[in-house]
């Protein structure tokens, strides 16, 4: 479970975690974990918004709210919890995978921020490219997403909630989704056909 301890969606929002996932975890029931949050609500509140979405469970008839904690609110609601061996080590699971999610985020939006200047000279090149196809600006992107991610910009945007599909890279394919935008700014400088470009880079 180490990996889904913490969330994230988008470069603006802040890493949170589940009720369900602290419930697991910590050995106790969804129900008491949701009792301890609405019982402790204002003191939550205290360390930001307290965020939760509906959704419905199949075959089950009332929608299930699933609240959002960030660290803080995280922190305070596992110390209303009995001090088993295994609340302990959750909450030392839970303080590293929030460390590692904010390096993360900050890797990201640098990354992000340093991509941005380079977004540019592919807008650019593309304007200068005698061969351009209509609506090539956009098909680029896609397919630059496509083969950094394996994901459609509207499925990166719709299963890691983002607005924008780049905000939605991990470092990784941030990393690969740069390295492809090279080549094409490359190619498009070398004045080659649409066709050509997506043959290389679909090979890339």
């Amino acid at each position: 479970l180490m990996n889904n301890l913490v969330f994230m969606h988008g470069l603006n929002e802040e890493p949170y975690t589940t009720d369900k996932i602290i419930a697991e975890c910590s050995n106790n029931q969804s129900k008491v974990v949701k009792n301890l949050i609405r019982n402790h609500k204002n003191d939550l509140e205290e360390f930001g918004i307290l965020h939760f979405e509906n959704a419905k469970l199949p075959g089950r008839g009332r929608p299930q709210k699933t609240y959002h904690l960030n660290e803080q609110q995280a922190t305070l609601l596992i110390t209303y919890l009995d001090n088993t061996p295994q609340v302990n080590q959750f909450k030392k699971n839970l303080v590293r995978e929030f460390y590692r999610m904010k390096k993360e985020l900050t890797q990201r939006q640098i990354n992000r921020a340093i991509g941005k200047p380079q977004r540019k000279s592919l807008t650019d090149a593309i304007k200068e490219w005698p061969q351009a196809p209509k609506h090539i600006y956009i098909n680029m992107t896609q397919l630059l997403l496509k083969r950094a991610t394996g994901l459609t910009a509207q499925q990166i945007k719709k299963s890691r909630n983002v607005k924008t599909a780049l905000d939605g890279l991990t470092i990784k394919e941030q990393e690969r989704y740069s390295q492809l935008e090279n080549i094409a700014i490359g190619l498009v400088g070398l004045n080659k056909t649409w066709n050509e470009v997506k043959g290389v880079l679909l090979l890339a």
